[in-house]
């Protein structure tokens, strides 16, 4: 008997071991109207995806300057981590997307001229074909986005221009533009760029640098969203990310500040990954 229940549990443990694995894929496309081209993506389908009829609330996943939307899959190692909290109990199932802003330009946003709408395409197009592709609850409280470096960037973006879309948003290691006015100006001079004007410059400044927008926001739209922010204390971009953080203490906009050994790297960010899982889920699961 003891030997035929050994080979009963033989046969269903690796179908039991299979049932909590996840699954990416890294190289999919839609069609976009807006920017003239197909856009590739990629995304973590939770361990239960397959065998449930549920629907599962999103992270959008923005990758950084350099990379594509295989970054976070490839060094990132988002299938690996994301199945680890999950089954451990520490983030609720969830379904990861990862964009491509890496091709035609780089990065999330409209451009100055309002030539490259990368950011219409985003919110206009790819988040409706991904909610409606998949099994997601297309609902602010389910919905979240995170991102590293350039991506970083995209996520305060993001949530400070559409508070009404995410419920929880956690930048890492962020690109937080400019830093003030004369240092937008100072930019585009030293990249060599004279056909804009400084109305186009300044405009550009208060719609796309952390420390303009919140200055903007509203006191009753201070807890529209949920903060986890992080930086390594090598990190380059240490000074924007400190900035932040105090004038958000300033402005009493709740937040969480996280400042860890490290730099630019994808260890410090793999480390960060867990604890973005946790934080998000919290909304998920009605904190």
């Amino acid at each position: 008997m003891k030997k035929l229940v050994a080979l009963g549990l033989a046969a269903v443990l690796p179908a039991m071991l299979a049932a909590q694995t996840g699954k990416v894929m890294d190289n999919l496309s839609m069609t976009s109207k807006i920017l003239k081209m197909d856009r590739k993506y990629a995304i973590y389908l939770p361990p239960d995806y397959e065998t449930s009829q549920r629907s599962y609330p999103v992270l959008y996943l923005l990758h950084g300057g350099g990379d594509d939307q295989t970054g976070w899959v490839q060094f990132g190692e988002v299938l690996h981590i994301a199945d680890e909290a999950i089954n451990q109990g520490k983030a609720t199932p969830m379904i990861v997307v990862m964009p491509d802003a890496n091709t035609g330009q780089r990065g999330y946003f409209n451009d100055i001229k309002g030539e490259w709408l990368y950011e219409d395409f985003f919110f206009q197009e790819f988040v409706p074909f991904i909610e409606k592709q998949y099994r997601i609850k297309g609902e602010k409280r389910y919905r979240a986005v995170a991102g590293l470096s350039m991506g970083g960037g995209g996520t305060f973006m993001y949530a400070l221009h559409h508070p009404e879309m995410f419920s929880s948003a956690c930048p890492l290691s962020a690109s937080t533009g400019a830093l003030s006015l004369e240092q937008a100006r100072k930019n585009y001079v030293e990249r060599g760029i004279t056909n804009v004007t400084d109305a186009e410059i300044e405009a550009y400044y208060k719609r796309h640098s952390v420390l303009p927008l919140l200055d903007s926001i509203p006191d009753d739209q201070k807890k529209a969203v949920r903060w986890y922010i992080d930086c390594g204390d090598d990190d380059f971009l240490y000074e924007g990310n400190s900035l932040v953080h105090i004038a958000m203490r300033k402005k009493e906009i709740p937040h969480e500040f996280r400042i860890r050994d490290g730099g630019h790297t994808w260890t410090y960010w793999r480390e960060s990954f867990p604890e973005v899982l946790a934080f998000i889920s919290e909304a998920f699961h009605q904190y």
